[in-house]
């Protein structure tokens, strides 16, 4: 099934998906969770975004995250392992069943993973430096219209400026 790219306008009600997640979350894994934040380009007021809030959750004991995977299914949300990152838990929400489509992405990390400083490095980047979030939103733009039943090639089309910030922001938050 093709998934296309869809690129939408900022959108708050972005941030309220992530309070309502942000507590469902916390009500399933409880004491588990050292933090959550809203991540990625839905979190960042004024560029366009794939509708897909990223949710980071950092917890004390990443090896404990999978005996919650019965919880989140009954939440909605499917379990996907590592799905590509070592030590890290993926979660997904789906549109619906019949809809390959997803609308949140929860991205897990035990306390200490350098992805999790990664992921609000890029995200405070961002946030303190417009100029470099609409370059960011320029290019997802063009590649999104351009790879439009590609997800795979826009996904490697923004690695290179993703890249950049992120050395940037790791600069950045040593300065400060």
């Amino acid at each position: 099934m093709i998934e296309l790219v869809e690129i939408e306008s900022n959108d708050s009600y972005w941030g309220d998906v992530f309070k309502q997640q942000k507590a469902l979350l916390e009500s399933i894994m409880k004491d588990e969770i050292e933090s959550v934040y809203h991540i990625g380009s839905t979190a960042i007021p004024g560029i366009h975004a794939k509708p897909i809030v990223d949710i980071l959750v950092v917890v004390k004991d990443i090896e404990r995250v999978d005996a919650y995977d019965p919880t989140f299914r009954e939440n909605g949300y499917e379990p996907n392992g590592e799905h590509g990152i070592p030590r890290r838990r993926f979660f997904d929400r789906r549109r619906s069943q019949n809809d390959s489509s997803s609308t949140i992405h929860v991205h897990t990390f035990q306390i200490g993973s350098p992805n999790v400083e990664r992921h609000i490095n890029f995200r405070d980047y961002l946030l303190a430096h417009p100029y470099e979030a609409k370059k960011y939103e320029a290019l997802k733009l063009e590649l999104a219209q351009t790879f439009r039943d590609d997800r795979l090639a826009y996904t490697d089309g923004k690695s290179e400026f993703i890249r950049s910030i992120e050395e940037k922001a790791l600069r950045w938050r040593a300065s400060h």
